[in-house]
């Protein structure tokens, strides 16, 4: 896609599409309005009252164009009440993209709506994010004939280096946050531990950042035995991949966060086997996995002043003759023994040992996303992620930064009562606790590996995987908490 600035005005765009934001309650004598009815006639106003269409965030008409204006078709989105932020413009910007891609349009014009402080990014990731669409195995009738190949993104005044280069840096973050979405809509066939690994080198080869992937062999010889319990059962061998991002000019001083992804890129639920229905969403287990690889090319983007590590666990929860079992006992990388309950609550495990490793690194904050716990979306339903933390700054922190990013995050407890539920009579530890409160006691298991490290635990069970499109989201994939984590660098950089 190429995407464009320009300060021309917008009805003098020759596009497919041209989308227009209207602030509710908007005269339509005035501004825009008011130059569609100088152009367009006083169909405009009979348009508006037929349709109800008062600017009213959601509503949307289209207004039909003649030889005055340049594109060919003019939708007017409303924009809700003013004062609009960033988060506004990048939705408005997401539905102008879904909207070019329902009307099979190549080329697609948006009027970047007020003066919002980083419109011109945020309007850039929205654009990018809502014209999504993974089309990979499409063939024949079924492949799309018509891609949006053109975006201009329109602005009000001069034109200054600033916006260009934060359009630019826009685009980058929100094609970024699509690798989580393609790694995600990946068929298991295609995707397993190995081929995630070789898209993380890929990745990090393209963008100039450091990379080192562990085999089984090497995940035997660093001694973590959970990752290797858990991918026993499948022919298809665990990896460990390891991203390494470092600022110019990096020393002792130079903050450091470490990224942790779950990466089951398939989960049958070993031994302890799913139910058959909905077991094909289990190829995007792999979602918080996928969040780091796309946090990790954004962060190759935006270049912040900190060290960033971002490191995935991947394996293929498989039921077979070698396949780990209920009422096994297994070592780990920390050194703790863990007795095996349910071999469907696998990801703890696998997290387990790269949270050890990744404290090795003496971070100033370690951040975890997995699609953990069904739990967790019956607590908070399909679109808001839970998140656990072992520090109130670092509640706070993330909290302010998931609403500067306007995604849906929600803080649960750790509630001290329910560790008792973790107790063994035969090793340190059980990886599963009762039934009641699964979601805080997958996270009080996590919290027995962090050691005094400063730790966020993020479940996206609900929302790293959406039946339907909405607000930014496409259909499938996600990549929900890239853009929360992007700004906790950012905070991160500044404190």
């Amino acid at each position: 896609m190429k995407l464009s600035l320009s300060s021309t005005e917008p009805l003098s765009v020759a596009v497919d599409v041209l989308v227009l934001g209207i602030p509710e309650g908007a005269s339509a004598k005035d501004g825009i309005l008011g130059e569609l009815t100088t152009r367009l006639g006083p169909a405009v106003a009979r348009i508006l009252k037929r349709e109800d269409f008062t600017g009213k965030k959601d509503q949307s008409v289209e207004i039909p164009c003649n030889d005055d204006v340049k594109p060919a078709r003019l939708i007017l989105f409303g924009l809700g009440k003013e004062p609009l932020g960033a988060i506004e413009v990048r939705l408005f910007a997401a539905r102008a993209g879904r909207f070019a891609i329902g009307a099979k349009a190549a080329s697609l014009g948006v009027a970047i709506p007020g003066d919002v402080v980083g419109s011109e990014r945020a309007a850039a990731e929205g654009v990018v994010l809502g014209s999504y669409r993974f089309t990979k195995y499409l063939t024949g009738d079924r492949l799309p004939k018509v891609q949006l190949d053109k975006v201009t993104l329109l602005v009000a005044g001069a034109l200054t280096k600033a916006a260009k280069d934060a359009a630019a840096l826009g685009q980058q973050v929100g094609e970024a946050v699509c690798i989580a979405r393609d790694l995600i809509n990946e068929p298991p066939n295609e995707l397993y531990p190995e081929k995630l690994a070789d898209a993380a080198v890929a990745m990090c080869k393209s963008r100039g950042l450091q990379v080192t992937v562990l085999d089984r062999p090497a995940l035997e010889k660093k001694g973590m035995k959970l990752i290797i319990a858990v991918g026993r059962g499948s022919r298809r061998d665990p990896r460990m991949i390891h991203m390494i991002y470092k600022p110019k000019g990096a020393n002792a001083k130079t903050k450091k966060i470490v990224f942790v992804g779950k990466g089951l890129t398939f989960d049958t639920g070993g031994i302890c086997i799913k139910p058959a229905p909905g077991m094909e969403e289990m190829k995007g287990d792999m979602g918080g996995a996928a969040n780091v690889v796309a946090l990790m090319a954004a962060v190759a983007a935006v270049k912040p002043d900190v060290e960033v590590h971002g490191i995935i666990g991947s394996a293929e929860n498989m039921p077979d003759g070698d396949a780990y079992r209920p009422g096994d006992i297994f070592g780990s990388y920390d050194g703790k023994t863990v007795e095996i309950i349910n071999t469907d609550a696998e990801g703890r495990l696998v997290l387990a040992d790269v949270l050890a490793y990744g404290r090795e690194l003496k971070p100033d904050l370690m951040i975890d996303n997995a699609t953990l716990t069904g739990a967790c979306v019956v607590a908070l339903g399909p679109t808001v992620s839970g998140y656990f933390t072992n520090r109130d700054e670092a509640a706070e922190r993330f909290r302010k930064a998931a609403k500067t990013a306007g995604e849906a995050m929600w803080q649960l407890p750790m509630v001290e009562d329910l560790r008792d539920g973790l107790k063994s009579d035969w090793a340190d530890i059980k990886h599963v606790a009762d039934r009641w409160g699964g979601a805080i006691s997958a996270a009080l298991f996590l919290r027995e590996f962090v050691g005094d490290t400063a730790w966020i635990h993020v479940d996206i069970a609900g929302p790293s995987m959406a039946n339907k499109a909405y607000g930014l989201y496409s259909k499938g994939g996600t990549g929900q908490g890239v853009l929360t984590f992007l700004r906790v660098i950012d905070d991160l950089a500044t404190a």
